[in-house]
């Protein structure tokens, strides 16, 4: 029986779990550690935490790391050594929210259990197999080699839930994972057809704190008329728009729904109708749709969000809707103990 530690480390938090794994994984012990804002400098602080839950527990003999960009290089899973390591310092430039994030959490849990092998499981390797006119990006063709296209992500929670559905899973299938990041998967015959994110995972759904797709020529006229330069205009794109930007107050949806003011309200109209066109974008990418599956905090939680897209798509004829949970960290254990 191998035991796994997998770390999922998000936008906005942590989450853990010990497992052991003998056929499906079983949790022992799972938590997690809230981290807005983090400055990604003292990871180690959240292994004192880690630990002082799993005391008593079975020690891991492999842990498991959820990657969110893996870059042009990585698009399978795999086992962390130093080569590993130095193409996901390179893919920072494609995700700086989590990748350095990811990068201090890999080498805290090497300094906290030395010896212990780790592994990569990349939210990207999912959509690794997209078709060409879904994965290239309308810009000059020289860019691609240096690995500008479309990658798409949260490849761990459209695995898990293609495999929880198994014998039920229809061939076409949309899956819009919803949470502080927010994305819309197309899925014929259990391969990822196209996504709604693409370089980074700002793009697509508008979200908690995200722009999600923005004509580019805003961010010119921010460029050209106010003075913002590229990190201004990052913490912008990122961390002060999508429901944040347009409430003035959250972007989480619990503090949105608790304040019931206008610019709440329309905030969270906003969202709904953003996931409602990615679901109606997917559905033309396979030619129609057979079930959409609702998943991640807020489709698995949020009730009126979810009325909200079942009458935006009612008129789709004979369209299953479900709402089922993200099994990230299992497949991450999964992966995990089979690589590590």
């Amino acid at each position: 029986m191998v035991v796994v530690l997998a770390l999922n480390s998000g936008s906005s938090s942590l989450k853990y779990g010990l497992y052991a794994v003998d056929g499906d994984p079983v949790l022992l012990v799972g938590g997690t550690i809230e981290t807005p804002d983090d400055d990604g400098d003292d990871h180690g602080r959240f292994f004192d935490t880690i630990e002082t839950a799993l005391k008593g527990e079975a020690t891991p003999t492999v842990i498991g790391h959820r990657i969110v960009h893996g870059g042009p290089h990585r698009d399978a899973h795999c086992r962390i050594d130093d080569a590993v390591m130095a193409d996901l310092e390179a893919a920072c430039a494609f995700a700086p929210l989590h990748g350095p994030a990811s990068l201090a959490l890999i080498r805290a849990a090497g300094g906290r259990y030395p010896g212990v092998p780790q592994v990569a499981c990349f939210d990207t390797a999912f959509h690794a197999g997209m078709p060409d006119v879904a994965s290239t990006l309308p810009i000059p063709r020289a860019y691609r080699a240096g690995g500008v296209r479309r990658y798409g992500f949260h490849g761990l929670s459209c695995e898990s839930i293609v495999r929880q559905l198994g014998d039920d899973r229809p061939a076409r299938l949309v899956i819009a994972h919803l949470g502080n990041g927010a994305s819309v998967t197309a899925v014929l015959d259990g391969g990822s057809i196209d996504t709604s994110m693409g370089l980074t995972p700002s793009g697509g759904v508008m979200m908690a704190t995200r722009a999600g797709d923005l004509d580019p020529g805003v961010l010119l006229y921010l460029l050209r008329e106010t003075g913002l330069d590229a990190a201004a205009l990052a913490t912008l794109v990122d961390h002060a728009s999508g429901m944040a930007g347009v409430s003035g107050l959250s972007g989480d949806m619990r503090v949105l729904r608790a304040a019931a003011t206008d610019e709440a309200g329309l905030a969270i109209r906003m969202f709904e109708r953003s996931v409602c066109k990615q679901i109606a974008a997917m559905i033309a990418s396979l030619g129609g749709a057979d079930m959409v599956v609702l998943t991640g905090g807020i489709g698995e939680n949020d009730a009126a969000t979810c009325r909200a897209i079942r009458a935006g798509l009612a008129w789709v004829p004979g369209l299953d809707i479900r709402i089922m949970p993200s099994q990230e960290d299992a497949q991450i254990a999964r992966h995990a103990a089979a690589l590590g």
